[in-house]
C-alpha cells in the first residue's frame, strides 16, 4: 500500500499516513483517500498543504460537494422566505421572529445534540436530521402553493426546522476532524464554511431568479430537493465515525462534563464569549437588509439580493483568507483584527446611502465574520479529545448560532422602533468596543491560542 502511495505522491505524503494511523484510521482509508484522479502538479499546487489541501481526501471532498449543492437550496430558501416574511407584514420585528423560530431549537437542544454526536453514529445523525428538513422544505412550498402560509403556519415549519438543524450541526462539525488529518484541519474548517458561504453567495441571486420567473413557493421546492444532494453524499462516505457507548453517568452527566472543562478553561470561556457577542451583535446584520434595500437604499429586492450574495462571496473569499493567513499570523491576532474589521464595516454599512459602497462592505462584513468565527472553530477543535468534540461544539454552535436569534429578534425591534441604521450602527459599535477590549487585553485569549497551536495542525 505505501509504495502505491509513493507512486502517487513524494515522499511527504508518508507523513499524512502516519497521521492518519494517529488518528486510528485505517489503512484501507487512507488508500482510497489518496486514490484521487487529479494531476500530481494539481495535488502540489492545490491540495497537498495548499489553500485546498482538504479537498485531497475522497470522504471529505464527497461530504464538501453535496453540502454545497443543499446549502445552495437552503439560501434560496432564506432569501425567499425573509423576503416573503416583510412583505407579508412589512414589520423588521416578524422578519426577526421568524428567524429566532429558525434557530431558537438551538437553545434548547444543542447541548443534548452535542452529546448525541459522541455518542452516536455521526452520519445516521446527519442523514435524519436532512431527511426532516426535506419535508420540511416541501411542507412549506406546499403551503404557500395553496396560500396556508400564514404566520403562524410559517412559524411552526420553520420551529420543526429548527429543531432537526439544531441537531445536525454538532454532527456535521464534529465529523470534519474524522475526514481530514490534524495538519490540515483548519483548512478543513475553514473550506467547510467556504461552501457554506459560496452557496449564499450563489443562493439569493439563484432565488431572485426563481421568484421573479416562477415564485417563492418555487425557492421552496427548489431547496427541498436540493437536500437530496446531501443524503446521497453521506451515503457515499467510506470512513464510518465510531459511534461512542453511552456514558455510564448517562447524557446529563456527559453535558455537565463539558460544562465543567468550559468552566474550569478560563480560554474556553473567554472565546465562547467572543463568538457569542459577534454572533448577537454582528450577525443580525443578515436580517434588516430587506430593510436596508427598501427603505435606505430606495431600490427593489435586487438590491437585496445583492447584498445577500455579496456577504455570502465575502465569507468565501475569507475562508481562503483564513486558511493562507494562518500560516503566518496567530489565530489569536486573526481573531481581534477580524472582529475589528467586522465593527468597521457595520459601522460603515450604516451610515453608507450608497448603492456599491454598501454592497462593498456587505462583502467585507461576510469575509470578516467568516474568518474569526472559522478561527475560533480551529482553537477550540485543536483543544479537546474525540469523545468530547461533539459536547465541545455545541456550545460553540450554542453561542454561534444560538445568539444570532435572539440579536436578530433585539435588532429587528430596535430597527422598528428607531430606524435600520440605527440598529446597524449598534450593532457595529458592540463588535469594534469587543475588538479594542481583545487587543487592550491580550491575555484574554492567549492561553486558547498558544496552547492550540502546541497541540493543533
Amino acid at each position: 500500500m505505501y509504495n502505491r502511495a509513493v507512486d502517487h505522491f513524494d515522499e511527504g505524503w508518508d507523513l499524512e499516513v502516519e497521521e492518519f494511523e494517529k488518528e486510528r484510521i485505517s489503512v484501507e482509508e487512507m488508500e482510497a483517500d489518496l486514490e484521487a484522479p487529479t494531476t500530481e502538479l494539481v495535488r502540489r499546487t492545490l491540495f497537498k498543504g495548499g489553500i485546498l489541501s482538504a479537498l485531497g481526501y475522497r470522504d471529505y471532498r464527497l461530504l464538501w460537494s453535496g453540502a454545497l449543492v443543499s446549502n445552495i437550496g437552503t439560501w434560496v430558501h432564506i432569501t425567499a422566505l425573509l423576503w416573503f416574511v416583510f412583505e407579508l407584514t412589512d414589520s423588521n420585528t416578524w422578519v426577526g421572529a421568524v428567524v429566532m423560530g429558525s434557530y431558537l431549537p438551538v437553545f434548547l437542544f444543542v447541548l443534548y445534540a452535542g452529546s448525541l454526536a459522541d455518542r452516536l453514529n455521526r452520519k445516521l445523525i446527519i442523514m435524519v436530521t436532512q431527511a426532516v428538513m426535506m419535508l420540511g422544505a416541501f411542507a412549506l412550498a406546499v403551503c404557500t402553493t395553496m396560500g396556508w402560509a400564514t404566520l403562524p403556519v410559517i412559524m411552526v415549519i420553520v420551529v420543526v426546522m429548527g429543531i432537526a438543524f439544531a441537531f445536525t450541526f454538532p454532527a456535521w462539525q464534529a465529523i470534519v476532524p474524522d475526514l481530514v488529518p490534524p495538519r490540515d484541519l483548519l483548512n478543513g474548517i475553514a473550506l467547510n464554511s467556504a461552501q457554506f458561504n459560496l452557496a449564499r453567495f450563489t443562493g439569493p441571486a439563484l432565488g431572485g431568479l426563481i421568484i421573479g420567473i416562477w415564485s417563492v413557493a418555487a425557492a421552496f421546492y427548489v431547496n427541498g430537493v436540493t437536500f437530496l444532494a446531501v443524503i446521497f453524499a453521506v451515503l457515499m462516505v467510506r470512513t464510518k465515525t465510531p459511534a461512542y457507548p453511552p456514558p455510564p453517568e448517562g447524557t446529563r452527566k456527559h453535558i455537565l462534563e463539558g460544562i465543567k472543562f468550559i468552566w474550569s478553561h478560563p480560554w474556553a470561556r473567554n472565546i465562547l464569549v467572543t463568538i457569542g457577542v459577534i454572533s448577537f451583535f454582528g450577525l443580525p446584520y443578515i436580517v434588516l437588509f430587506p430593510a436596508l434595500a427598501q427603505d435606505v437604499l430606495g431600490r427593489s429586492e435586487w438590491t437585496y439580493m445583492g447584498l445577500m450574495a455579496l456577504s455570502g462571496l465575502g465569507a468565501v473569499i475569507g475562508a481562503l483568507l483564513v486558511t493562507y493567513i494562518s500560516r503566518y499570523i496567530k489565530e489569536k491576532e486573526i481573531i481581534k483584527f477580524a472582529i475589528l474589521g467586522l465593527g468597521l464595516s457595520i459601522l460603515i454599512l450604516s451610515i453608507s446611502r450608497t448603492y456599491w459602497l454598501s454592497l462593498l462592505m456587505a462583502l467585507c462584513v461576510g469575509s470578516f465574520f467568516l474568518m474569526a468565527s472559522a478561527a475560533i472553530n480551529t482553537v477550540l477543535q485543536a483543544r479537546v479529545e474525540r469523545d468530547m468534540r461533539g459536547g465541545i461544539m455545541s456550545f460553540y454552535i450554542l453561542m454561534m448560532i444560538g445568539m444570532f436569534p435572539v440579536g436578530s429578534q433585539v435588532m429587528g425591534i430596535l430597527a422598528d422602533v428607531r430606524s435600520v441604521t440605527f440598529a446597524l450602527a449598534m450593532g457595529g459599535a458592540a463588535c469594534a468596543l469587543l475588538a479594542v477590549v481583545l487587543l487592550s487585553f491580550p491575555g484574554i485569549i492567549r492561553e486558547a491560542v498558544s496552547s492550540s497551536t502546541a497541540s493543533g495542525p
